[in-house]
């Protein structure tokens, strides 16, 4: 991949209220994803991300109905045209608040509306939003439906399989299918249970256990229905083997840490060429990007740090690490940090 297979280009202006979404009027194709991502899958980040895919379906950070409704709405639904296919995740239990952020979500032009039912944090069980919904299906599907009636992209659900007690196959079919009765029709399953009492978020990404036999059965019993499975997914041979079973793999962490993961995903998941990933040339292709953000008044670290482990296994990728996260906080720094920090790795 040359800078020049690269579209870098920013004539169009960041998308608006009333803008066209890109796939509007097409079926998305939600074979590969990557995950919400609290305080890393932002619009600078997802910017990044599309250097590398142009395919994959990009989820946003999960926003709150209320910082959408009631807060600066610019500040959380803004994102660049190239973002697209992207789907905005939303945060709440309120069926009229959730309505709402739907509609702005499609006047956005986001193609895809989530409902969060799989954050496990202490924060937003307060406010019932997120895991703890798994034990009021109804009222997630009265959710889904108000959003349904609201707008007219896709509305979607992530869930986990069980929450506490609450963790046995049948109970997660039977959320799936009060949900689907709803209307829904996308499934995103994060294969874990949520413990939500005595285990962090980071704990219960980790701890309680991986069962993608859950998933892979509530495709056997609900074949119409969309399914997609998240959670422990690290490499191309295992997601290959989940799609045996499912439609769609959703990855998090490992395509933040590692995302030259994604260079291969256009290839893979949806039969394009080949093509070589010059990494200092995807790094190069994000200047103008920086220059502008930067003159917007973004420092320069809100999108330098996810590039971080853009050269993991390298030859001095922790030299490239190093000089930016020792630089990109000085004021005024610009492109010429990044660029510093590739001639430090020979390029």
């Amino acid at each position: 991949m040359t800078s020049s297979d690269i579209d870098t280009s920013l004539a169009a202006s960041l998308t608006t209220a009333g803008s066209t979404a890109y796939s509007k009027g097409k079926k998305l194709d939600r074979t590969f994803t990557t995950a919400p991502m609290m305080d890393w899958s932002d619009r600078h980040c997802r910017y990044f991300w599309r250097q590398l895919t142009r395919n994959a379906v990009l989820y946003t950070e999960m926003v709150t109905t209320g910082a959408i409704v009631y807060g600066n709405r610019e500040r959380y639904l803004e994102y660049h045209d190239i973002e697209h296919p992207i789907a905005l995740q939303l945060g709440g239990s309120d069926p009229q608040a959730l309505a709402q952020c739907a509609t702005y979500a499609e006047q956005w032009g986001y193609d895809e509306a989530n409902l969060n039912v799989g954050c496990p944090s202490d924060r937003v069980q307060n406010n019932m939003i997120g895991a703890c919904l798994m034990a009021h299906p109804q009222l997630v599907a009265d959710c889904v439906k108000a959003m349904r009636d609201a707008c007219s992209i896709d509305v979607t659900v992530k869930h986990r399989i069980g929450i506490d007690d609450q963790d046995s196959y049948e109970q997660m079919r039977d959320f799936v299918g009060t949900v689907a009765d709803a209307g829904c029709e996308v499934f995103i399953v994060h294969a874990r249970k949520a413990i939500l009492q005595g285990l962090s978020p980071k704990e219960n990404r980790e701890i309680p256990p991986l069962k993608y036999d859950f998933v892979y059965r509530l495709k056997q019993e609900f074949p119409h229905l969309e399914i997609l499975i998240n959670g422990g997914l690290n490499n191309h041979e295992q997601m290959q083997e989940c799609l045996q079973h499912v439609d769609g793999v959703m990855v998090g962490r490992e395509a933040y840490h590692n995302p030259a993961l994604l260079a291969e995903v256009d290839q893979l998941y949806y039969g394009a060429e080949p093509r070589e990933a010059d990494k200092a040339a995807i790094i190069r292709s994000l200047y103008p990007y920086i220059e502008e953000q930067c003159g917007r008044g973004a420092p320069l670290h809100h999108i330098s740090r996810h590039t971080l482990g853009f050269f993991h296994g390298q030859n001095g990728a922790r030299l490239y690490r190093r000089h930016i996260s020792e630089n990109a906080h000085r004021r005024n720094a610009g492109p010429e940090i990044m660029e510093q920090a590739l001639q430090l790795m020979g390029y």
